[in-house]
C-alpha cells in the first residue's frame, strides 16, 4: 500500500527543476586591498558600486564605513560588516 502511494505521488508531483547559478562576472564582488597612513583599506565593490570600506589601524579593532545613500563623498562608522561576502581568514600567523 505504501508503495502504492509512493508511486502516485511521484506520478502526480511535477518534475523538479535545478536552480541555475548566475554567472561569475560584473556582479561578483571585487575587493581592492590599499596600504596607507599605516592602515590596511579594503574596498569592497558590487557590481562596480562601492558597498563598503573596511579599515585595519595597526592598533585597535577594524571598523567598516558604508557610504550613505545619495552621498558619494559621506559615510557612516560601523562595527560589525553589512555586507554577507565570504571573509574567511585562510591563513594567519
Amino acid at each position: 500500500m505504501k508503495k502504492l502511494l509512493l508511486l502516485a505521488s511521484l506520478l502526480v508531483l511535477p518534475p523538479a527543476q535545478a536552480e541555475t547559478l548566475p554567472e561569475p562576472g560584473a556582479e561578483a564582488p571585487q575587493i581592492t586591498i590599499r596600504h596607507a597612513e599605516e592602515k590596511t583599506i579594503y574596498e569592497y565593490r558590487v557590481g562596480g558600486k562601492l558597498r563598503e570600506i573596511k579599515v585595519v589601524p595597526p592598533v585597535g579593532k577594524p571598523y567598516y564605513l558604508v557610504p550613505v545613500e545619495g552621498s558619494h563623498d559621506e559615510f557612516t562608522r560601523f562595527e560589525n560588516s553589512s555586507l554577507l561576502i565570504p571573509k574567511w581568514v585562510i591563513f594567519s600567523w
